[in-house]
């Protein structure tokens, strides 16, 4: 990479929404795309790895990341705790690759205070209705939990005017194509290019 300095690319929305499916598309076409790994206390899913997926820490371990500073977001999400740790974060952007945060929506808001320059971007679903069918196809979690998860994402939804930029995804090539656009607008801010000019 140059030494061009990386942005901080924020994505966030309701569980099941369809961040990972849409994120999973963009990283493929674009080498200078890193994504944040965040830590979690929650089990990994079938087919997760640790280190790749999230770092899989206890609740004590996770407290201990708070304590010493060593997250840059953190926040409690039905019933789990996830954070973000910060010098893999930074070491990075320093490599100059952009990189994502797919992250809850209170650790959005942290991010914003850190990185307010960041892009913020919320996934949308078409609809509630279409957001329930993607939560109970997923198949991992119990009835209770998807009952919990969907009246979070009712009070979520509503968070929508907090970001910059709004992706509903209904087709996904659509959401994919968007999300490529906004990360392209991104890079091509002024503020972007301040930051990165040399020898002019």
């Amino acid at each position: 990479m140059t030494n061009k300095k990386g942005q901080v690319i924020v994505i966030t929305g309701p569980s099941g929404v369809g961040k990972g499916t849409i994120l999973k598309s963009v990283m493929e076409d674009d080498s200078s795309l890193c994504f944040s790994v965040s830590a979690t206390t929650r089990a990994p899913r079938p087919g997760e790895e640790d280190g790749k997926d999230y770092f899989f820490v206890s609740r004590e371990r996770f407290n201990e990341m708070v304590a010493q500073g060593e997250l840059l977001e953190y926040a409690e999400y039905s019933g789990n705790c996830y954070g973000t740790p910060r010098k893999p974060l930074e070491k990075l952007l320093d490599q100059g690759y952009d990189v994502i945060l797919d992250i809850e929506i209170q650790g959005a808001r942290n991010v914003m205070k850190s990185y307010p320059e960041a892009l913020f971007t919320f996934i949308m679903p078409p609809s509630f209705e279409t957001l329930e069918k993607r939560l109970a196809k997923r198949g991992t979690e119990t009835p209770e939990k998807i009952a919990l998860r969907l009246e979070t994402a009712k009070q979520e939804l509503e968070c929508y005017k907090e970001f910059q930029y709004i992706i509903v995804n209904d087709k996904l090539e659509d959401a994919v194509a968007e999300l490529q656009a906004v990360i392209t607008a991104g890079r091509c801010r002024c503020t972007e290019y301040i930051k990165n000019k040399r020898g002019m």
